[in-house]
């Protein structure tokens, strides 16, 4: 059985998921000119915050705000580098492991 606290990391995944496909619809609106790549960018951002927001039940602001954000960060960056051809120097990729290190230290560091 799923314990409300697992709950709360299943919709701060979902949250993410959410981000994640807003934020690439956003790369193809073209500066919201497109329609679907708009609405889907609107429902997907929607989406995640609605999410993020029910994860705050159960899981500390700090604790979810630093995942949804260094998780979101980290997946865009390689959404780009994989799906859009968009190049990743060493720096970027140092930045983007220091982020998920910072993740892990803060959920390992007892915040709750």
């Amino acid at each position: 059985m799923c314990t409300l606290v697992h709950r709360g990391y299943l919709l701060l995944a979902g949250a993410i998921a959410a981000e994640g496909g807003a934020t690439t619809a956003m790369r193809y609106s073209e500066g919201f000119s497109k329609l679907w790549p708009s609405l889907l960018t609107l429902c997907g951002y929607v989406i995640s915050f609605a999410l993020l927001a029910q994860t705050l039940r159960t899981v500390s602001v700090g604790t979810a705000y630093a995942i949804w954000a260094g998780v979101g960060t980290a997946a865009i960056a390689t959404i780009g580098m994989v799906f859009l051809g968009e190049g990743m120097t060493l720096a970027q990729a140092a930045g983007i492991a220091l982020i998920i290190i910072g993740v892990v230290v803060l959920n390992l560091g007892g915040a709750h």
